[in-house]
Order: structure tokens, then sequence, then C-alpha cells
């Protein structure tokens, strides 16, 4: 029984590997012959001397500058939705950061301060120098950082279902099991069955084609998995910062977001001391974005137009 046992557990071994080795040859294979299919969008600026995809719609005199949530494959099609809702009276850039959408991967560690410089310098190539800030899930913990930094240049910082640095489970990311489940394709499986749910509403086939194409090429790579393991890093790099008391802060939340406790304690404690702080609940997710933008660009209009 134990030489049958034995053989049993060399012949699972084999099979486990050569399922393994049959889905890190198609995963790289697969991505290889889709990078040829993924169609441009926005523009090049020059960062760090790479390139960092940036995308720009609407003419209005002020800026609106739109920062993605962790791994957030396509920016510029993840904030289509908040795009077309803020385009008619502002000026709106979404940045792709390197890793995201059809910027460069980068070596460069993915540090609170490399994150912020490097948004800061794609902003400067663009000339823009006044502008308010709207991020999504972890940029809130960047653009905590950022508006620090270059307070002169923000006008406004608006959170979409924000992190902050002192929620719990900043320092629980699992890069290695990442790393495996996306090297042997079973990230791009779990993706290919089930596509729809990072991808807003209403969104066209070919743009739903083109969303992922881009996330098999994106999805932890090693920007992204480096940004993961900082999690902790930048959480106690920004633990202590808050948002200059002069600075308008609007808070969006999802009441459906109720992973972590306290949540809008979180946020209220980073805004006690604002003249021009609010939080504003609004049923669903946590990409409100993707259900909520109309009434999130009324809501930030009429707040905008109350700290004038």
């Amino acid at each position: 029984m134990k030489k049958v046992f034995i053989i049993l557990l060399k012949m699972i071994t084999v099979m486990i590997s050569a399922v393994l080795l049959v889905g890190f040859t198609i995963n790289l294979v697969s991505k290889k012959i889709e990078k040829g299919k993924i169609e441009s969008y926005g523009q090049y600026v020059t960062v760090d001397g790479k390139n960092m995809n940036v995308v720009i719609q609407g003419e209005g005199e002020e800026t609106v500058v739109l920062l993605p949530g962790f791994a957030t494959a396509s920016p510029g099609i993840d904030f289509a939705p908040l795009v077309e809702e803020l385009a008619p009276y502002y000026k709106v850039v979404v940045i792709e950061p390197f890793g995201y959408g059809l910027s460069d991967v980068t070596k460069k560690e993915r540090s609170v301060d490399n994150l912020v410089k490097e948004t800061h310098e794609a902003l400067q190539q663009l000339n823009m120098d006044s502008y308010i800030l709207m991020g999504h899930s972890i940029f809130g913990v960047y653009g905590l950082e950022y508006v620090n930094q270059y307070e002169n240049e923000v006008r406004a910082f608006v959170g979409i279902d924000s992190s902050v640095p002192t929620q719990e489970g900043m320092d629980e990311f699992p890069a290695t099991l990442y790393q495996v489940l996306e090297k042997t394709g079973f990230l791009r499986l779990i993706t290919n069955v089930d596509p729809d749910p990072l991808v807003p509403p209403n969104t066209d086939d070919i743009t739903k084609e083109q969303m992922q194409l881009i996330t098999h090429q994106n999805m932890m790579n090693p920007s992204i998995i480096n940004e993961g393991k900082n999690f902790g890093n930048n959480a106690k790099a920004t633990e202590n910062l808050t948002f200059p008391k002069n600075l308008p802060v609007l808070f969006f939340l999802a009441e459906d977001d109720t992973q972590l406790e306290g949540w809008e304690a979180l946020h209220a404690e980073l805004i006690k001391d604002s003249m021009h702080g609010k939080m504003i609940s609004l049923k669903g997710g946590h990409y409100l974005h993707h259900t909520k933008s109309k009434e999130m660009v009324e809501s930030f209009r009429a707040f905008m137009k109350e700290v004038e």
C-alpha cells in the first residue's frame, strides 16, 4: 500500500506540473498575440524617461485630474462614465500610472513618493499647474501625500470611496500568490469566465474586448506587484498626514462597501479640521463612478460652488 501511495503521489505531482506548464505556455503565447490587438487611445507624455499614457477630454476652464484605484487595467475605460459627466463642464485628465492602461511598466519602487512625483511630472508635461484631484480607492492614500507636497497647485480633493492610511489590511498583500496565479494563467481563466464585474455598465462589446485584452496584459505585472508590496510602507509614510486646513475635500463613500469597519469614521477623522470638508454616502459598490457618475458630478459641482 505504501508503494501504491507513493506512485499515486508521483502521478498527481506530474499531472499538476503538466497543467501548470500548459497554463504558463498558453498565458505567455496569448499575451504576445493579444498585445498587437490593443488599440491606442489618449496620448503619451514622457515621465522619468518612460511613456505614461493620459486621456484628455473636455475644454472647461477648470481641470479635473482622475486617478485610478489599484490595478485598474485601463483607467481610460474605467473612468469613461465619469468623464462623460464631467467633460461638459471641465477639462478632464485621466492619468494612467506606470503599469496601468497603455503606460510603460517600470522597475522603480512603487513608493508613495515616487508615485506622487511621477503623477506631478505628467501634469507638468501637460503644462497644468492648477487642478482638482479626484482619486478612486488607493489613490486616496497617494492623494493625501500629493496635496501636502503640491498644496499650491491643488484646488480641491475628491475621494471616490477612497482608501485611508489607517484602514485595516494595508500590509496584507499576497504578492507571491498573485504572481503564481498570473504566471500559470489562472488569473486569465478567472477573467475569461467572468469578464464584466469591473467593466462599466453599458460598455459596448468592442470596448469590453479591449478592456479584456488590456487586463490580460497588465494584471499583476511587476509594477502592480511592487505597488501591492508597498501598501504597508505607503500607509505608514502617510498615516500622520492630514489634508491642508483650507483645501476643499469631498468624499463619496459607497454604502454597499461594508468590508471595513468604521469606514465613515476613518474619513471623518481626515477632515475634522478642514474648513471645507464633506462626506456624501451613495447607494452602490466600491466602483461608484460606474453607476453614480451623474449624481457625483451634480454633488461635486454644487460643493465647488459652496466653497468658492
